[in-house]
């Protein structure tokens, strides 16, 4: 049994670990709580966003717009969005998992991938890699990810798409459902809006008489370009929402067992404390007996 010096600086380091981990969780908690408001607030936008943008791919007008012709996919970008740093439980592996099963995937059908990552988890993975081209990396993506990383994520996927250098682009990130629960998802970015109709009888008739003005070209090179970029915009707050909380969960979770190591610990010294006690009152009660006999 550990002495009850070394037990004691045992307690002490836990209780150091368990005050950082409780600072970790309560620094996760507010920043989940801001990333959190802000995936709501911009949730509506991207809802509508996909909407229309279903509602353009059942007209003819995006026939030969080149952000919505659908092609056979022999060449795939995909957007791999993890976290910079680890102490976030499951976040990461859920995410690599989801990117491991598409590569497979296209692997299996002949397909070609080429990786764009943001977070540095993400680019240290996909580096590991045999046989992946990595064509883009970002790290250190602040929580609100506008400004120039975001246009370069935009701009790449969309040229990429647009000169024919990929035949689809997808995403794979963390999608944000609560504060508990978090799934890693895999979203169709290009061609755009070739998704299925929320409310099909909704635009039945919206694909009649349509007129465009200026032109169809000049509304859906502006139209479709932001729509799309609201869908990267929005994976990505839902990413770091979703990293945010599950860091704040792991925390909280390396709180408690630390609380629960301490208490064994103390219990033990406490063991070891009355060990010795007992140790010493049989060292002096067997002196007296020896020098009264």
């Amino acid at each position: 049994m550990a002495s009850t010096q070394q037990l004691k600086s045992r307690i002490r380091s836990v209780g150091n670990t368990k005050q950082i981990t409780r600072a970790m969780q309560m620094v996760a908690a507010s920043k989940m709580r801001r990333a959190q408001e802000a995936t709501k607030a911009s949730a509506p936008y991207v809802v509508a966003a996909n909407e229309l943008l279903k509602r353009f791919s059942a007209q003819t007008a995006t026939d030969e717009h080149p952000l919505f012709v659908k092609r056979k996919i022999t060449k795939r970008l995909i957007i791999l969005i993890a976290a910079d740093k680890g102490l976030a439980g499951a976040y990461n592996t859920n995410v690599f998992r989801e990117y491991l099963g598409l590569l497979k995937r296209d692997d299996e059908r002949g397909v070609v991938n080429q990786t764009l990552t943001v977070g540095r988890k993400a680019s240290q993975f996909a580096s590991r890699l045999k046989d992946t081209e990595i064509v883009g990396a970002f790290d250190d993506v602040p929580d609100n990810p506008g400004g120039i990383i975001f246009r370069t994520i935009l701009d790449t996927a969309v040229d990429m798409y647009a000169k024919h250098e990929v035949d689809a682009v997808n995403i794979v990130y963390t999608n944000f459902i609560n504060s508990i629960n978090q799934e890693a998802e895999i979203l169709r970015l290009l061609p755009a809006g070739t998704e299925a109709f929320s409310n099909p009888e909704e635009f039945q008739n919206d694909t009649e008489e349509v007129r465009y003005e200026p032109s169809a070209s000049e509304v859906l090179d502006g139209v479709a370009r932001r729509m799309i970029g609201a869908k990267i915009f929005q994976a990505l707050l839902d990413a770091r929402a979703s990293e945010h909380s599950m860091r704040m969960i792991a925390m909280k979770n390396a709180t408690d067992n630390a609380s629960d190591l301490v208490d064994d610990l103390k219990l033990a010294m406490n063991k070891a404390r009355q060990g010795a006690i007992t140790q010493e009152l049989a060292e002096i009660s067997g002196g007296v007996e020896a020098m009264a006999q």
